[in-house]
C-alpha cells in the first residue's frame, strides 16, 4: 500500500515555504449545505457524528483543503483532498469549497492544481452529494474558458467522480506511481478484474495520465509546468495569443532551421532517399535545438498512446509554446487524437503552436482502422483548423499524403532541405498507377515532390536554412 499523504503534506510537497494562505470556508451557497438538517440531507443515522470524529481524526473541517501559495514562480490555487476525513468524499459542503476556489482562480487569473485522494461521491447525502460533480464540471468548464490551466496530481487511491471530474478532465495528469486509480472504486469492482487495469501505471499505459511523477519531485515537477503553461505568471494569457491567422504571416513563430543536409536534392528518389536516411536528424533533436526546456503530454484520453507523436510544451526566449511532432513512424490513431488534444489546449492557453512533420503516412493496418483512423485525422484537420493561435510548421523528412497534412498549418508550413512531401509516397503511387517497380523513381520525378518544388507548387513558404550545412 502506497504511503498516503494528508491535505497539508500533498500541499506542502509543492507550495513554496510561507505561501500558502488558506481560502475562507464558504458561507454555503447550495440552499442546504450551510443549515442542513441533523445527520444531513438524508437524516442518515450517525452522520453528525462520523464527521466529528472525521474532523477530530484530521483537524480539517472537511475533505478538501483550498488556497493559494506559490509553486516554483508561479501562483496559483491549490485543491488538496484529505482522504482521512470520510475517505475525501464529496460532499455539499465539499462541492462548495471547490466552487470557491474555482471562482478566486477566475477572479485572480491563477491556474488551479488539484491534489486529488477520493472514493467518490459521499453516500450518507445522496444525490445532493452526487450533483457536486455537475457543479465541479461547470466551474472548471468556466474556468477553462477563461484561459487558465487545470492540473491534476493524482494520488491514493483516487476513484469514482472525483477522478471523473478534477483528475481525468485537468489539462495535464500527473500520478503518484503506486496510487489506485479508476472510476470504479475497490469494493465496487467486478470480483474477476484484473487489479492492474486500476493502477497508475496502467492508466499511464493506456493514454489517460501523462506521466508517473515520484512523490520527492512533485514540486518541481509541477513547477515546471506551471512554468510552461504560463510563463510562471499565472495570469489570464488567453488573449495576449489568441489573433485569428488571417493576421500577418510574420506574427507566427519562426521555424527551426535545417540539422541536416544542406543542398537541395537533384531529383525526387533523391529526396526521398535523404528523407528516409537513418542518419537524418530526427523530432527530438529538433525540439531539443528550438526550446529551453520542454515537458510532454503523452495519450489520447481514449487508451491509446502513439510513441511516435511527441506532444507537449516548452519555453523559447521565455515565452511558451506548445509542440507536436512526429518521430518518423506511421502516425496511430491515438497520435492524431493526442496532437488534437495538443492544439485545442494550446488554443485554449493563448500559446502558439510549432509541428515538426516526419511521417511515411497514418498506419493504415486493421487495427488502426478499428481504432478510428479517418475520425482521428479529420478531428486533427478541424483542431488545426479552427486554432485561433498562430501555428508554425516545418516537414523535418518525410511528408506522406494526409497523415502528414493533418500536422500542417494552412500557408505557415516550410521544409527542410532532407526532407520531401507528396500526395503519397513513390511506391503506392507506382502501384496504384499500375505502373512496373522499375519506375517508381521516374514516378518519384513526376510527383514533383522535392521542396525546391513544394516552394514552387506554393505548397510551402519556404526551404528553411540548414545549420552547418553538410552536403
Amino acid at each position: 500500500m502506497p504511503e498516503r499523504l494528508s491535505a497539508r503534506e500533498a500541499v506542502a510537497a509543492l507550495a513554496e515555504p510561507g505561501t500558502f494562505a488558506e481560502l475562507p470556508a464558504p458561507d454555503g451557497g447550495t440552499g442546504g449545505a450551510a443549515d442542513e438538517a441533523p445527520d444531513g440531507p438524508l437524516g442518515w443515522p450517525g452522520y453528525d457524528a462520523m464527521r466529528a470524529r472525521a474532523r477530530a481524526r484530521t483537524g480539517e473541517e472537511e475533505s478538501v483543503v483550498c488556497g493559494t501559495a506559490r509553486v516554483g514562480t508561479t501562483r496559483a490555487v491549490l485543491i488538496s483532498f484529505e482522504f482521512g476525513f470520510l475517505g475525501g468524499s464529496l460532499g455539499e459542503r465539499t462541492g462548495d469549497r471547490l466552487v470557491a476556489a474555482h471562482r478566486h482562480a477566475r477572479a485572480h487569473g491563477l491556474p488551479v492544481v488539484s491534489l486529488i485522494a477520493t472514493g467518490g461521491s459521499r453516500m450518507q447525502e445522496g444525490m445532493r452529494a452526487l450533483l457536486q460533480l455537475q457543479r465541479v464540471a461547470g466551474e472548471s468548464a468556466l474556468t477553462r474558458a477563461r484561459g487558465l490551466p487545470q492540473l491534476a496530481v493524482v494520488r491514493d487511491p483516487t476513484t469514482g467522480g472525483g477522478w471523473a471530474t478534477l483528475g481525468a478532465g485537468a489539462d495535464v495528469v500527473l500520478a503518484l506511481p503506486d496510487a489506485q486509480i479508476g472510476f470504479a472504486g475497490s469494493r465496487v469492482r467486478p470480483a474477476d478484474a484484473d487489479p492492474y487495469a486500476y493502477t497508475a501505471r496502467a492508466q499511464f499505459a493506456a493514454g489517460q495520465v501523462d506521466a508517473l511523477v515520484d512523490p520527492d519531485e512533485l514540486g518541481t515537477t509541477v513547477g515546471r509546468w506551471l512554468t510552461l503553461l504560463t510563463a510562471g505568471g499565472g495570469g489570464d494569457r488567453a488573449a495576449s495569443y489568441a489573433t485569428p491567422l488571417s493576421g500577418p504571416a510574420d506574427e507566427t513563430l519562426p521555424p527551426p532551421a535545417g540539422l541536416g543536409l544542406g543542398g537541395t536534392p537533384a531529383t525526387g528518389w533523391q529526396a526521398v532517399l535523404r528523407a528516409r536516411s537513418p542518419d537524418r536528424p530526427r523530432a527530438p533533436a529538433y525540439l531539443d535545438a528550438y526550446l529551453e526546456q520542454r515537458a510532454e503530454i503523452t495519450g489520447d484520453r481514449c487508451g491509446g498512446r502513439d510513441p511516435g507523436m511527441l506532444c507537449g510544451f516548452g519555453l523559447r526566449g521565455g515565452r511558451p509554446v506548445a509542440y507536436a511532432a512526429q518521430a518518423g513512424t506511421a502516425t496511430l490513431p491515438a497520435g492524431y487524437r493526442t496532437a488534437a488534444r495538443l492544439v485545442r489546449l494550446a488554443d485554449r492557453l493563448g500559446i502558439p503552436v510549432l509541428t515538426l512533420v516526419d511521417t511515411p503516412g497514418a498506419a493504415n493496418d486493421a487495427e488502426a482502422e478499428r481504432s478510428g483512423a479517418g475520425a482521428a485525422i479529420a478531428d486533427l484537420f478541424q483542431a488545426v483548423a479552427t486554432a485561433r493561435v498562430p501555428l508554425t510548421t516545418l516537414v523535418i523528412g518525410e511528408g506522406g499524403s494526409g497523415g502528414a497534412l493533418a500536422l500542417s498549418a494552412p500557408g505557415n508550413t516550410w521544409a527542410t532541405a532532407d526532407s520531401y512531401f507528396s500526395v503519397i509516397a513513390p511506391e503506392p503511387a507506382t502501384a496504384i498507377l499500375k505502373r512496373p517497380v522499375e519506375e517508381i523513381r521516374e514516378v518519384a520525378g513526376r510527383l514533383r515532390l522535392r521542396p525546391q518544388d513544394l516552394v514552387d507548387l506554393g505548397v510551402v513558404r519556404g526551404i528553411v536554412p540548414t545549420a552547418g550545412a553538410r552536403s
